[in-house]
């Protein structure tokens, strides 16, 4: 269960609109490496984590990982809210105001929509949080891209490296979930034991003896 408090994890309050910066920064709304793409990843991966302490921790980051959508999604809209068509045709923002209008819609700075592919849940421990830390690293590269891009524009900038800093947290508590991870298992094995389905006394799942 979630409890919603309705104002934002960090104040956004941009005072001009601007459609350019809207188009690339709605990659961290529905982007590969955006805020909706990790937020079903950790709150889908929690359930088949076989220790408590590593699901509680993919709850709370996927849960602040929506707060994080929220914010981006506040950007965007205050980027283009009453957005002229006059700007909307000088900025190039035509194409997706036909298909949307000013709503707010998960897709990539490219044009491409979200979609499930973006992210896995893969039900191995392991391979989960390698790619959970990952994914941080990936997103924390989309922000420092989009931060060069919104350098002169404070008020776009402000929450934009507020997510950033997050972003860098977040490796960190998944390298210390990982490290958790590991005391639970065999070192000997841990790459190659699944802990939700092998034990030390099986053969891994390949059917091979590697110990």
């Amino acid at each position: 269960m979630f409890n919603y408090e309705k104002r934002l994890q960090f104040p956004v309050n941009i005072k001009e609109n601007n459609a350019k910066l809207a188009q690339v920064i709605i990659s961290q709304f529905g982007g590969p490496d955006g805020e909706l793409a990790a937020s079903m990843r950790y709150l889908s991966q929690r359930f088949a984590t076989p220790y408590k302490e590593v699901a509680g921790l993919l709850t709370d980051i996927g849960t602040e990982e929506l707060s994080h959508l929220e914010m981006v999604g506040t950007i965007i809209y205050q980027l283009t809210c009453d957005l002229p068509m006059s700007e909307i045709e000088k900025n190039g923002f035509d194409k997706y105001y036909v298909d949307h209008t000013l709503g707010l819609w998960p897709q990539a700075a490219g044009g491409v929509p979200f979609n499930a592919n973006q992210f896995q849940s893969k039900g191995d421990i392991i391979t989960d949080l390698f790619e959970d830390m990952a994914a941080e690293q990936k997103a924390r590269t989309t922000y420092d891209n989009i931060l060069r891009l919104v350098k002169d524009y404070p008020d776009v900038c402000a929450p934009i490296k507020f997510l950033r800093a997050r972003e860098v947290v977040h490796f960190q508590r998944f390298g210390e979930a990982l490290r958790i991870t590991q005391d639970h298992l065999d070192d000997r094995n841990f790459y190659a034991f699944n802990p939700g389905f092998d034990t030390n006394n099986d053969s891994p799942a390949c059917g091979c003896k590697c110990q």
